[in-house]
């Protein structure tokens, strides 16, 4: 039997929001596997056991960019390895001018991005002397190039952790800056119904399955359960079927038809996302480094 450590517990917990003593059950149950035990809490104790897409894992800076004709436009993640770095000028100033070049010299991936010329110098140059500077990795994760339908407006929150470029097509600039800013706080996974991967949708359809079959009812009422709860699930995470978050009686589809417009296509960007952040046991690193002291003192004391 695996063992179950108080720190899986910590993290289950903290993806989950679930009940200490429920996330040790599920653990065990999933013998340690925190995926699966995700999923068995969520199971038992419906979707608000699952709150781990706006978690950061990671530092670093979105940035985004956009023409002047609002055409033409980018959006890249660089990352820090501490939210100290994040918050250099030198290194916000990096990052934008990068997101820039990605718009004009659209690279086909990050390794053809990292040889254009910025500045008199290739950017993995630029890079690797920015690393000099200020003593930490910095990387170049991913990024985005888009070409408009219609007009691209960007919105980055949060010291720019979350950054969003979307494509409206019709209405106004005010439309489409609320369309970028309700992208960054409702997080859709993509902009309809048709869009989601049938992967997700088959996990989604699991996990309701196996909801519902705890309930007893008869076969006919389960599977309308089923249904029920994964249109509701693919309500809450497409752009078109989400409630706009300055008006949640008005979901973002009749938003976009009252002003005449469309959402041809949107970025996403969270900083970290996906990434495993590094958690240092501060203590336990105060303590190695008193026993290292200790032990080349007590050679020193040793006669020769």
């Amino acid at each position: 039997m695996a063992e179950i450590t108080a720190g899986m517990v910590r993290e289950l917990r903290e993806k989950t929001d679930a009940p200490m003593m429920e996330c040790k059950k599920a653990l065990t149950e999933a013998a340690g596997d925190l995926g699966k035990a995700e999923e068995i809490l969520r199971i038992k104790l419906g979707n608000k056991a699952s709150k781990a897409a706006g978690r950061v894992a990671a530092e670093g800076v979105v940035a985004a960019y956009i023409a002047g004709d609002g055409k033409l436009g980018a959006i890249i993640e660089v990352n820090s390895e501490t939210d100290f770095v994040a918050k250099n000028e030198e290194f916000r100033a990096f990052a934008d001018a990068v997101a820039r070049l990605v718009a004009n010299s659209n690279p086909v991936d990050v390794t053809a991005l990292s040889q254009l010329a910025l500045d008199g110098a290739t950017v993995e140059e630029r890079r690797k002397s920015l690393v000099g500077k200020i003593g930490e990795n910095v990387s170049l994760r991913r990024f985005q190039r888009r070409e408009a339908k219609g007009r691209l407006a960007s919105y980055v929150h949060g010291g720019s952790k979350i950054g969003v470029l979307v494509d409206v097509v019709g209405g106004d600039d005010a439309l489409a800056k609320d369309i970028a800013m309700h992208v960054a706080a409702s997080k859709p996974l993509a902009l309809s119904r048709d869009e989601v991967s049938p992967e997700i949708v088959q996990k989604e359809r699991d996990i309701a399955a196996a909801k519902a079959a705890e309930s007893g009812k008869p076969a006919n009422i389960v599977e309308k359960m089923v249904e029920g709860a994964v249109s509701k699930f693919l309500k809450d995470v497409t752009l078109l079927g989400q409630p706009f978050v300055k008006n949640d009686k008005q979901t973002i589809a009749d938003l976009l038809k009252s002003k005449g417009a469309s959402v041809a296509a949107f970025s996403l960007y969270v900083v970290g996302e996906g990434i495993e952040k590094r958690k240092d046991d501060f203590a336990a690193e105060v303590m190695a480094q008193v026993g290292q002291a200790g032990s080349k003192s007590e050679k020193s004391a040793q006669p020769s």
